[in-house]
């Protein structure tokens, strides 16, 4: 998800010194058979401040008590050190019936941690519509991980980047007048993050670890120093977890790692555990040695957040690959340093629906937008399809099982796959024959075009429609600033011959040039229907605030045309569409030929 910074900066190695408990008069030969029959080892060390407010002892803490914690730059887990081997695996990209599947087969990789991303978009896509149902039924996928033995690194967001739509973001913020300003301090941002993390946390709070669930640790926004450097925001997120989530849970942060990303990104002390991340290959022990400055004394365990088991891919590029090599070589670097690592992405998924993200490339222009593909495969170790049966999950695998103090289970094998055979579809109208039948109610005028959120108009497409008298030469069309992909239609709706629009040309944000209308000839003015698609909002970068649709005035010949209507074409569920009387009518048709059939049933 996040967009690592490849300058060097990470870690030190850490020593766990285990002390054996007994008492004075115990020979060497019964600490030795106690030794083998019990395995007794405490750890001891002085007493360090603790992430949380209340700070305590391991030497007073039993062995068997349920807790994650961190002290002596090492994870505790149950008062025993403890290494995280962890993978990023979303529910959200994931069908619920695969959610086990896939979780099985990260064990089998060898993976003792879960880490994911929460997206608000996906959770509450209009202003109090919550949706914490099927692929969005986070609890049951905790609890799944829960039953599977896996520890959970929980990313609360608000902001995830994660490749997907406006860094899970809900695009209905950018409908608010006067407009927010994301991931800061605004007071009307931090209005809405108060009330919807004031609905996610307690949903959760029963399943942190201390609480008897498998949540060890929660993410404070994401990678923030890549983007901004307000302390304030930080701050009041940490303040607003603790009031949810209480005060022994750990809180951490995950930023690129260089000084400039962790000085912005992270609070420096206990506040907070101070993660990084950094390209596939780097060297981690520079890093590591950047991270222990932003953590308390003690209070930096080596961990690299998302280490890149691959890459995402834009449209229009080839599938990206990594070397199966490379990758496990790179990881076995971090881990003989007695470094922990989560596995980004561990298994990638699918982008469903509209969700997908778009990421901005700087050139000689600014920039230029890449949305991203459906697919989420990443090229990692677990295959879109679900698939391990790849050198990358085996190399990963030998590397996982040098370290890990527990046996792997054995490789699942892929699932099988099967042919559907031909699927037929049967066209049932054109796009714009439904355009006259769309409720009124539905139709959004303005002078100038506005954008698809301020018509509520989140996904899919918008339909634009105005007016214009054609010249005998033809008519220049321009459109500044059109977001992201606009088919150009013309229709003379006097003309009993033309019955649907025509196509002329398409004009696309990254490349919007003048288009040529042709004459038409027409008794009345010309209807310039403009047909605009959103490829998924940017979900990186400074460019994030990314409205969709037309979002300047409309140029014909060089001056601007006025009288826009603007109508919906709700496509984010095939049931809603089309919001008309279509399907009325279709019945209708239907009982009119039951009732000429019967007629002539009868006249027979």
């Amino acid at each position: 998800m996040i967009r690592p910074n490849s300058a060097s900066n990470l870690s030190s190695k850490f020593t766990i010194t285990m002390a054996r408990k007994g008492g004075p008069k115990i020979t060497l030969f019964l600490l030795f058979i106690s030794i083998i029959a019990f395995g007794v080892f405490v750890p001891v060390f002085a007493p360090l401040p603790s992430l949380s407010s209340s700070s305590h002892s391991h030497r007073h803490r039993k062995a068997n008590a349920r807790s994650f914690e961190i002290a002596d730059d090492v994870f505790w887990k149950d008062g025993k050190p403890f290494r995280i081997i962890g993978g990023d695996l979303h529910y959200f990209r994931i069908l619920p019936e695969y959610w086990e599947d896939r979780l099985l087969r990260a064990k089998a990789l060898g993976l003792n941690t879960i880490q994911t991303y929460v997206p608000w978009n996906l959770h509450e896509p209009q202003p109090g519509n919550l949706v914490f149902e099927g692929i969005a039924d986070l609890v049951s996928f905790l609890k799944i991980c829960q039953k599977l033995d896996f520890l959970v690194m929980l990313r609360a967001g608000p902001y995830i980047c994660a490749e997907w739509d406006l860094g899970g973001f809900p695009a209905w913020l950018l409908a608010i007048e006067p407009a927010l300003k994301l991931r800061s301090s605004d007071p009307a941002y931090l209005k809405l993050v108060d009330k919807w993390w004031g609905i996610l946390l307690p949903k959760v709070a029963h399943l942190l670890y201390n609480n008897g669930g498998p949540i060890i640790m929660v993410q404070i926004e994401n990678e923030f120093g890549s983007y901004g450097d307000d302390q304030s925001y930080l701050h009041h997120l940490v303040k607003l977890a603790r009031e949810h989530l209480g005060e022994n849970i750990v809180l951490y942060t995950t930023d690129g790692g260089t000084r400039e990303t962790l000085e912005k990104g992270t609070i420096r002390g206990d506040a907070v555990f101070s993660a990084v991340d950094f390209s596939t290959g780097e060297d981690p022990s520079p890093i590591f040695k950047l991270q222990k400055e932003f953590n308390a004394p003690g209070k930096s365990p080596p961990l690299s957040a998302e280490f890149y088991t691959g890459w995402l891919t834009h449209w229009g590029e080839d599938l990206q690959h990594t070397g199966a090599g490379f990758t496990a070589s790179a990881l076995e670097k971090i881990f003989s340093q007695n470094g922990s690592a989560v596995l980004y992405m561990a298994h990638g998924g699918t982008n469903f629906g509209f969700y997908n993200g778009a990421n901005t490339i700087a050139d000689e222009s600014g920039y230029t937008y890449k949305p991203d593909i459906t697919s989420y495969d990443y090229d990692a170790p677990i295959k879109e399809s679900g698939d391990v049966d790849n050198a990358k999950f085996r190399a990963l695998k030998r590397v996982i099982g040098r370290h890990s103090v527990a046996s792997l289970p054995s490789t699942p094998p892929d699932n099988e796959k099967t042919g559907y055979g031909p699927i037929r579809l049967q066209k049932t109208a054109f796009l714009f024959d439904l355009l006259d039948m769309i409720n009124p109610a539905d139709v959004v005028e303005s002078r100038n075009p506005v954008s698809m959120e301020s018509v509520g108009q989140m996904f899919g497409f918008l339909v634009y429609v105005s007016e214009y008298a054609s010249k005998d030469d033809g008519n220049i069309l321009f459109i500044p600033k059109v977001h992201d992909r606009a088919q150009v239609f013309v229709l003379c709706s006097s003309d009993d011959k033309e019955r649907r629009p025509t196509y002329i040309g398409t004009i696309e944000r990254w490349s919007n040039e003048k288009l040529l209308l042709p004459n038409t000839k027409c008794a009345s003015n010309i209807s310039l229907i403009v047909l605009v698609e959103n490829m998924g909002r940017v979900n990186y970068g400074q460019y994030m605030f990314d409205r969709k649709g037309i979002l300047s005035s409309v140029y014909l010949d060089g001056r601007i045309l006025d009288g826009w209507k603007m109508i919906t074409i709700p496509l984010h569920t095939l049931n809603e569409v089309p919001r008309t009387n279509l399907i009325t009518l279709v019945a209708h048709s239907r009982i009119v030929t039951s009732s000429a059939l019967r007629k002539l049933e009868d006249s027979d």
